[in-house]
């Protein structure tokens, strides 16, 4: 299993345009082969003291996938190069962590 964190900074006010595009996204992700699991977490807005805020303009997309093989074609299915065209001007920066499980 692979999963992934992807940490997505929207252009400052952004972030709602970009998850409002990720969420029509997200069931042709779904029905990919090997997808396990496929979101956008942002804060919590009621977490204890010890966390670390990433800010209002930051969301974390959280994946896991069946192998690296299917992540490999996740990255270039045709959905996800509309995703990037739609929202390429609106992000600020992206950071993905692939790992594999201890």
């Amino acid at each position: 299993m692979i999963h992934v964190l992807a940490i997505i900074t929207a252009k400052p006010g952004l972030r709602k345009d970009i998850l409002s595009i990720f969420e029509l996204n997200v069931p042709f992700v779904k029905a990919e082969d090997g997808c396990i699991e496929y979101g956008a977490a942002v804060d919590a807005g009621d977490a204890p003291a010890f966390q670390t805020s990433w800010g209002p303009d930051t969301f974390v997309v959280i994946e896991k996938w069946e192998s690296m093989e299917a992540l490999k074609n996740h990255a270039v299915a045709s959905h996800m190069a509309a995703y990037g065209a739609k929202t390429k001007e609106m992000i600020a920066s992206r950071v993905v962590h692939v790992m594999s499980p201890l």
